[in-house]
């Protein structure tokens, strides 16, 4: 079968990346995940890249399960769990295609965004169907121009995190636990430094 297009672009920008590059949890993640307690269960990674979010929630106790379309960045993924001592399950799959036969306790999308042209709400609308009752869902979004990123030469739309939140399009059975848009310092590999918008939605699933 051949290569959807997602596959071929994410296989050559990891393949131009060195294997230690994205290897530590997004801090924005860290942050937020910090102020909730959540006891460990199964976890999804949605793309999981390096696997740096995916390394810190099973150094947490998290049986994590790792997705991503390329299968370099999987590969890699597999090699960095086993060299720090920890299991992380991982699946190729193209997500506007097809998704885990999972259920979990933690679904997180962090900056799962793309300059290509997908329908990314109709993924997590999808995925969030893999959330166990009691679950939790983190999406973390850029929202705005990450500085030398690909999105700021791509015409790329950045939701704000209000129109995010409406196109989950979540059903009664969830409650909104956080929603907002810190603001932040952040360096390009250049050394620029600009404003950087995260837009953060934590939801959870009634029992």
């Amino acid at each position: 079968m051949s290569a959807t297009e997602s596959e071929a672009y994410w296989e050559e920008r990891y393949r131009d990346r060195e294997a230690a590059w994205g290897t530590n949890p997004n801090a924005v993640l860290v942050d937020v995940l910090g102020g909730f307690g959540l006891t460990p269960g199964d976890a999804l990674d949605l793309g999981a890249g390096h696997g740096g979010d995916a390394f810190w929630l099973a150094s947490l106790g998290w049986n994590v399960t790792a997705v991503d379309v390329s299968a370099t960045a999987l590969a890699r993924v597999a090699q960095g769990a086993a060299a720090r001592g920890l299991t992380v399950a991982t699946e190729q799959h193209d997500l506007t295609r097809t998704l885990p036969d999972v259920a979990v306790d933690l679904l997180t999308a962090t900056y799962f965004q793309t300059p290509l042209e997908i329908d990314r709400d109709a993924i997590l609308r999808r995925a969030v169907g893999l959330v166990r009752p009691g679950g939790t869902l983190v999406v973390i979004d850029h929202g705005n121009a990450p500085p030398g990123s690909r999105l700021a030469h791509a015409h790329h739309h950045f939701p704000s995190v209000a129109e995010t939140w409406a196109s989950l399009a979540l059903d009664e059975s969830w409650d909104l636990a956080r929603i907002d848009a810190p603001v932040r310092r952040a360096m390009a590999p250049d050394g620029e430094m600009a404003d950087l918008t995260d837009n953060v939605i934590v939801a959870q699933r009634r029992r």
